[in-house]
């Protein structure tokens, strides 16, 4: 066992009172069996129900389990942030509450960062993925228009950059997430972005992925900000605000 955390686990939840216990129960039983010391940070973004109280009773039976709140809803980007600032782990890995991205494909990001890579990221789009549940064809088509306009607009060769299953070394997450400008869906662009200006290295990785029908994500309104967030990360790059 090491004296220090080796790994922290940043789940921003906003409204997960009905899955959050499951979620970490299941991420903790996987992780108490590795031979390493590791935290789980929950941000409760501004949820309207129960879910900090379900968080914190469950740290007083798990205390690897750490709580933070935001007072109101500021967005996923905001709170995976908050949650990656507190974080004391030498790997930083953030994953959606719902678990879509099962915990124990941690191991395949965890093998390209000792391949020497900076960053793995789960992805959906490569060979080798595995949809076990696959979203409603609206929600795909959306997601590949996105997709494009990411490769035109922003960053290039990475074929799936919203899927939330990301590892980062401590020393890079740190310098991305206080760069971060982007508060809501589009954050994961931006920090490629970033991540890409500084030349740091990104190994995109097939993963197994059940969709959740209870996404976060509303088709009409939050695309249509994620599409004019790209133009955001635009400016703000031209504006030297990730120098």
């Amino acid at each position: 066992m090491k004296d220090n955390i080796y790994l922290s686990v940043i789940i921003p939840a906003y409204n997960e009172a009905q899955r959050i216990r499951e979620t970490l129960i299941k991420i903790c039983r996987y992780l108490q069996e590795m031979r390493y010391r590791y935290e789980v940070i929950v941000v409760n973004d501004g949820s309207q129900d129960n879910t900090s109280d379900i968080v914190r009773e469950l740290s007083k039976k798990m205390p690897v389990i750490k709580l933070l709140e935001n007072a109101t809803n500021r967005g996923k980007g905001y709170a995976v942030c908050a949650g990656v600032k507190a974080s004391q782990g030498q790997l930083v890995l953030f994953s959606d509450a719902d678990l879509s991205t099962p915990i124990e494909e941690l191991e395949k990001l965890k093998a390209a960062l000792e391949e020497e890579y900076d960053i793995a990221i789960g992805s959906r789009g490569l060979a080798g993925s595995e949809i076990a549940v696959r979203q409603p064809w609206y929600r795909e088509t959306m997601g590949k228009i996105f997709n494009r306009l990411v490769r035109l607009f922003a960053i290039r060769g990475i074929k799936d950059t919203q899927c939330g299953f990301k590892l980062f070394r401590q020393t890079v997450a740190k310098q991305v997430f206080d760069l971060q400008r982007i508060e809501r869906f589009a954050f994961d662009v931006e920090l490629l972005f970033i991540a890409r200006r500084r030349r740091w290295r990104i190994k995109e990785i097939p993963i197994r992925w059940i969709n959740s029908p209870c996404s976060r994500v509303k088709l009409g309104k939050d695309s249509l900000k994620m599409f004019f967030d790209l133009f955001k990360i635009r400016m703000n790059a031209m504006r030297g605000r990730y120098n």
